[in-house]
């Protein structure tokens, strides 16, 4: 509860949920040497449920593999205890998770190596009843019984509740023990709460010979505080302080734990960190970060709202229909039905699914539906690429994928919930369209646009923090079209000290450098704009490249020829788009002869981090500052053309 609190963010319901069971396996069950993390006999336990990595942070520093106050660095910059875990990142953890549904085919495997090695340890594998609904988790249970790993155990938190709801409602996972029996396991069912009954079925399982086992524990999610127990909110959300110390009392711990020592080591950590991390930043002659001034005000709004705006809008067609998976509130989705009840019977809660719910939607738009599926857009274009490709993109069904959540933006989560990769994924599929829009209004425009008229598979990418908004209805949207973006001067607002042009309306202007931007990469380079110019008098020309797929290479050639200056800025790993623009630029006829620099802003060919959204932005590079310091350093090099 203290770590949560001072993260401000993290999996309350779960961890608690899983206490006792976490407790009787790290303290008693499990064969360890804290003094030898890696031992080659020891248990192995597996953590498929990722998210609830706070208990498992704190069972192993109560096991002894670390000073347990340092837990309280929970999902904090640079820290090891990731908002999902990390096994390079920290002894004691077997490998990382996050993504659900991978961990039992992990499990087989290293009980298969135990088989092979002759070796006597046991493996243990953490799951969710949600979790069930993922197809792998079906492969694994089937590939365990088939080769009877008496030395795998699994476990599974049956708390009864997911993000979206009651796992009933959302996608029915029972009868378990039934189906489980059916794959050749041994089941155990018991109170997730009762220490005895949790030792006792760990015996069991050690004893049952021939077949893996299975142990049902029915829990309570938030277990012990009153606001949380039975809530689903509490799934994904962290204590306020407030809030912590009434969870502290409840659990009669506000007086055994050294709580403000322990807040007061996560603050002094977190100064140390933002020091570090601002003293890394490329400096100019003053502050231009988001409203740290009096001029350049801006209203933030998430991206994803404008999606959300835009099923609420047009979800009475009757062909529309939205697919959910499990965290439908917190990429908007579900503002679709929340206040049009009407609309429900097209609402499909596909569950934790993402193979299975994108070929669904292929078999909607066979009939001429308009489905649309989102999550995640890690999962929306990595869990399901070969569906995508095979099904949805071979056959040029008219599906919609939203990609929420893109970039490091998303924040505390960590590497396995930032979607970084998408663009190499989605653009290299043949028949994909592919949309990146700068702000919420954007966003819902180019939702509309491609659910009614762009024909054929389309993915959508948007963010989850809150960014600038600079742009309106009456700011220039053209599928397939760039818009040119200019920095006309200082206002109150930082919207309007810019002009929007769609690239055919554009004249140059003997701007000094181009930059090719999507996402929210077009608001810091809109920003970094306004650097260079102050700082430098420099004049950029900035293209919001919102359709990456198709790419408007007339403006990028344009842009390259007028400017001689072309730097990319994308929240991704770094060529997602700036490859493209190259590509572009080199097999341009219109650019062949004129010297053009270029240079790349992106993720540097690392996976992300825990830690708050503007730190990672920061802290990976893709900020304005590092933006407009990459563009003077490539506009020195540029020979003159006088």
């Amino acid at each position: 509860m203290i770590a949560l609190g001072a993260a401000g963010s993290g999996h309350s319901g779960g961890t608690l949920a899983l206490m006792d069971v976490a407790a009787a396996l790290y303290l008693h069950e499990a064969n360890l040497d804290p003094k030898n993390a890696f031992w080659p006999d020891r248990d192995r336990s597996f953590w498929s449920a990722g998210h609830k990595a706070p208990i498992l942070y704190v069972s192993l520093g109560m096991a002894g593999f670390f000073d347990i106050d340092e837990v309280v660095t929970l999902r904090k910059l640079h820290s090891p205890f990731q908002g999902h875990p990390h096994w390079l990142k920290l002894e004691g953890i077997e490998t990382s998770s996050g993504s659900l549904g991978q961990g039992l085919s992990i499990s087989v495997g290293d009980a298969l190596a135990a088989r092979l090695d002759k070796r006597n340890y046991r493996v243990y594998c953490l799951m969710g009843d949600g979790e069930q609904q993922e197809g792998q988790i079906w492969e694994a249970a089937m590939e365990a019984g088939h080769y009877k790993l008496d030395n795998l155990c699994g476990v599974i938190d049956k708390n009864r509740l997911q993000i979206d709801g009651s796992v009933d409602d959302v996608m029915s996972v029972d009868p378990l023990a039934d189906k489980y029996r059916a794959f050749g396991w041994h089941v155990i069912e018991i109170d997730g709460h009762d220490m005895e009954a949790i030792l006792g079925a760990f015996k069991e399982a050690k004893e049952t010979r021939g077949k893996p086992s299975i142990i049902i524990a029915y829990t309570t999610k938030g277990r012990g505080v009153d606001f949380m127990e039975d809530v689903c909110d509490w799934h994904g959300k962290a204590p306020s302080i407030e809030q912590m110390w009434d969870a502290l009392k409840q659990l009669g711990l506000d007086k055994k734990l050294p709580v403000e020592k322990l807040l007061e080591k996560a603050a002094v950590y977190q100064e140390k960190v933002t020091q570090e991390l601002e003293a890394k930043q490329p400096k100019f002659s003053q502050n231009y970060f988001w409203n740290t001034m009096e001029k350049m005000k801006t209203e933030m709004v998430p991206t994803r709202m404008g999606f959300g705006n835009a099923l609420a809008e047009h979800g009475d067609d009757p062909r529309v229909v939205c697919l959910g998976a499990d965290i439908s509130d917190s990429i908007t989705i579900s503002q679709f039905y929340k206040e049009h009840p009407h609309r429900t019977e097209r609402w499909l809660s596909i569950g934790i699914a993402e193979q299975s719910g994108t070929c669904v939607a292929a078999g909607l738009a066979k009939e001429g539906k308009l489905p649309i599926f989102g999550t995640y857009g890690v999962f929306a274009s990595g869990r399901n690429l070969d569906q995508l490709r095979t099904t949805v993109c071979y056959g040029n069904f008219n599906v919609m994928i939203a990609g929420a959540h893109g970039g490091v933006s998303v924040g505390q989560d960590g590497a396995t919930h930032q979607a970084l990769e998408e663009l190499f994924q989605m653009c290299g599929l043949p028949n994909m369209h592919v949309e990146v829009p700068c702000d919420a209004v954007e966003t819902r425009r180019a939702t509309e646009y491609m659910l009614f008229d762009v024909v054929g598979p389309k993915y959508i990418r948007f963010a989850r923090e809150a960014t600038p908004v600079v742009t309106d209805d009456s700011t220039p949207y053209k599928w397939g079209e760039a818009n040119v973006i200019r920095f006309r001067g200082e206002k109150d607002a930082f919207k309007d000290a810019f002009e929007h042009r769609l690239a055919s309306d554009y004249t140059g202007e003997g701007e000094d450098i181009a930059i090719v931007a999507c996402g929210p990469s077009v608001v810091e380079a809109m920003r970094a704009a306004w650097i260079l110019k102050k700082e430098y008098n420099l004049e950029t020309r900035v293209l919001n490249m919102h359709t990456v797929k198709p790419l408007d290479e007339k403006a990028i050639a344009q842009a390259a020829r007028d400017c001689g200056v072309v730097v990319t800025a994308e929240e991704h790993q770094i060529g997602g788009l700036g490859n493209l623009v190259a590509a572009a630029i080199g097999r341009s006829e219109e650019v062949y002869g004129t010297p053009v620099i270029m240079g790349m802003i992106g993720v540097q060919d690392r996976f992300g981090d825990s830690g708050s959204p503007w730190e990672l932005v920061k802290e990976f590079e893709v900020s304005a500052e590092h933006i407009a310091a990459k563009a003077k350093k490539l506009h020195d090099l540029k020979p003159s053309r006088g």
